[in-house]
């Protein structure tokens, strides 16, 4: 399992986060202080304070390369 930083800084960014997430079948979860939330759930993702930076947990090791690549722009 590895982790990233992400920025979801309007709902805008977080209409196409679940977008480019959910075309993954990797399993994955964003970590904001002690709430944890499956991150391909768009409503889960608005329960989050989102004026912080959150911590993506990526499953699958195997496809890391491809998720960041698609994922770059909400990279912190």
């Amino acid at each position: 399992m590895k982790t990233v930083q992400i920025s979801l800084d309007s709902i805008d960014k977080v209409k196409a986060f679940v977008s480019e997430i959910n075309k993954f079948d990797s399993d994955f979860d964003l970590v904001s202080g002690r709430y944890v939330i499956d991150a391909k759930s768009i409503m889960g993702i608005f329960s989050l304070d989102l004026s912080k930076p959150i911590d993506l947990k990526i499953h699958d090791d195997n496809q890391y390369e491809a998720v960041i690549r698609q994922l770059a722009p909400f990279l912190l």
